[in-house]
């Protein structure tokens, strides 16, 4: 019986020498399709058994044999091209990282404040167990001193009493005996419910650092786990692809470096704290990012803000979303040297304006402290505002 066409031209044992369907996926750098594993053992069924071979068969075979054509020569037009949608596709991972690194970053800032909170709390704490206790231990000597007069009390001793004078100077001083102890049982109380206060918000405080910690430690790892899989698509590259998308990034920084050295030369600035910062950011050109880097050579968004204002005598937190409660809004139309930008909702990166539709940034990892053209968008970051310091 002979054989159809396309049977000879799929054969598995003529498609480049692959013997066998492992052969044929590795060579092929990616997995085969459900559609392509159906085909070849439909082919190698019918070489086997080739009178079962129906007219269905056939069919399937040529409609399935058409489907795995078509994905081979898509697949070797798209590689080529595939560099750029890599590049693009590392770089918003890289993106995404930031942000969520810088996210953790306000999340330390909190978790300190709550640490210092917690700390104030509990010296008052201290305090105030130390009053009760002195308003106790007075309480249970009056007491004391009260039964051991047979219980009756001054009170009543003093109207057995056969000094009159002596009768009226007691009578006087357990006035002011009992005025100290209704005082001294008012603190009592006081103290014991600022204790019981005292403890419900260190409590609360505790559960709120406790939930910090948590999205801290979350940020963090969404970080780690962007930046990995953006490792990962980069090893699954070729060898030929990997050295090209490197190639290209290096190019692509080193053109960034040397037009944000021209627009850093070209700044002439003043004596205002905007042109300080600035001056002082554009120094740091060419340094790399890293996450939580406040210099004096690596640096994360806000680290390098941070620094920047430092050395213009304004104190700023490190963290992006903390630094946008600082300062005065601005609109992006009257935007002057100095004046932070903020992108992201939530808030996760900050640059700082050079003028002339300009920014300096430490952008993300991958990349190096640069002079980039100010857009209302940083990725998939929207601009949400700009403050004045």
């Amino acid at each position: 019986m002979e054989r159809p066409k396309i049977f000879i031209l799929l054969n598995p044992a003529s498609i480049g020498g692959f013997k066998n369907l492992n052969n044929f996926s590795s060579r092929r750098k990616q997995p085969l399709t459900r559609n392509e594993i159906l085909l070849l053992k439909a082919i190698a069924y019918s070489r086997i058994r080739p009178r079962v071979t129906s007219a269905v068969m056939k069919w399937l075979v040529f409609t399935l044999s058409v489907a795995l054509l078509s994905s081979l020569v898509t697949e070797a037009q798209a590689a080529p091209s595939s560099i750029p949608a890599v590049q693009k596709e590392i770089d918003n991972l890289r993106i995404v990282a930031a942000a969520k690194y810088e996210m953790s970053n306000e999340t330390k800032i909190k978790i300190a404040q709550l640490v210092r909170e917690g700390n104030k709390l509990k010296v008052g704490e201290s305090a105030i167990r130390k009053q009760a206790e002195s308003s106790k231990k007075y309480l249970a000597k009056t007491a004391l001193d009260a039964y051991k007069q047979d219980g009756l009390g001054e009170g009543i001793a003093l109207l057995f009493s056969n000094d009159p004078t002596r009768y009226l100077a007691d009578a006087s001083t357990l006035e002011i005996l009992n005025r100290r102890y209704a005082t001294e049982v008012r603190k009592f109380a006081y103290s014991q419910q600022k204790l019981a206060a005292s403890q419900l918000v260190i409590r609360d405080k505790t559960k709120q650092l406790k939930l910090q910690q948590v999205r801290f430690n979350a940020d963090v790892l969404s970080a780690q786990k962007a930046l990995k899989k953006a490792e990962a698509i980069l090893k699954s590259l070729n060898s030929a692809d990997r050295i090209l998308l490197v190639k290209r990034q290096v190019e692509s920084q080193q053109k960034t470096l040397n037009t944000s050295k021209k627009y850093a030369k070209s700044f002439v600035g003043d004596n205002t704290r905007g042109s300080i910062a600035v001056k002082y950011a554009i120094e740091q050109i060419g340094d790399v990012y890293l996450w939580g880097g406040a210099g004096p050579e690596k640096w994360d968004c806000s680290g390098l803000t941070l620094r920047a204002f430092k050395a213009a005598g304004v104190s700023l937190p490190h963290s992006a979303a903390v630094q946008f409660g600082y300062g005065k809004l601005v609109s992006y139309k009257a935007l002057k040297p100095g004046d932070l930008l903020f992108y992201g909702r939530p808030i996760s990166h900050v640059s700082i304006y050079l003028g002339g539709g300009k920014m300096v940034q430490a952008p993300r990892s991958g990349k190096k402290v640069e002079v980039v053209p100010f857009t209302l968008q940083f990725g998939y970051k929207p601009f949400v505002g700009a403050k004045r310091l």
